[in-house]
């Protein structure tokens, strides 16, 4: 190896790791930050109409079949919202499971949310199961593609993990819906 090879190489080994450190490194960790708050966010705010007429379902449902998906539903929603909290925080972790009050439930509902909640909360009988179990098909299939979405572009090695344990849930749960569409018509 001759001397300009030798002094060339040093070089670019002495400035990778400033160049690592720098601004372009910094760019992709803050936009890897970014897609996974926007992620949370948005399964949060569909996650929370689901808890939300889930735990009106858990009350008003006729059929005993939807009124246990309601209850599934509310304690998976729980847990997730209390999941994507707390790494958020990025506090010690805690066994605990801490669900989230109605109020906190009630300020993710954007205006179309509050307005379907209400609509809901207005049905009875049989009318109350289809319009819950149609309500939970179409936010199951947006919850679906915001964790396919996210897998796609994903980062972070925890967030990607429960992710991928959203989906399959959620998978199961719209095969659920559809057998319970297909019971209350």
């Amino acid at each position: 190896m001759n001397r300009r090879t030798l002094l060339t190489s040093a070089a670019f080994a002495a400035a990778v790791p400033t160049l690592l450190s720098g601004p372009a490194l910094a760019q992709t960790a803050s936009s890897a930050g970014d897609t996974e708050k926007k992620h949370a966010d948005d399964t949060k705010k569909v996650g929370s109409l689901s808890l939300a007429t889930s735990r009106v379902a858990v009350e008003q449902a006729s059929d005993p079949m939807v009124k246990a998906f309601a209850k599934w539903e509310v304690a998976e929603q729980e847990t997730i919202a209390d999941v994507l909290k707390s790494m958020e925080m990025g506090d010690k972790a805690e066994g605990a499971l801490k669900p989230p009050s109605e109020s906190e439930v009630q300020a993710m509902l954007d205006a179309e949310g509050k307005a379907s909640l209400d609509k809901l909360k207005s049905a009875s009988g049989k009318d109350f199961d289809k319009a819950y179990v149609t309500g939970q098909l179409d936010g199951h299939t947006k919850l679906l593609r915001i964790q396919e979405d996210y897998l796609k572009v994903g980062q972070n090695r925890e967030h990607l993990g429960v992710t991928k344990l959203a989906r399959g849930q959620i998978k199961e749960h719209l095969d659920h819906l559809d057998m319970l569409k297909s019971k209350t018509g």
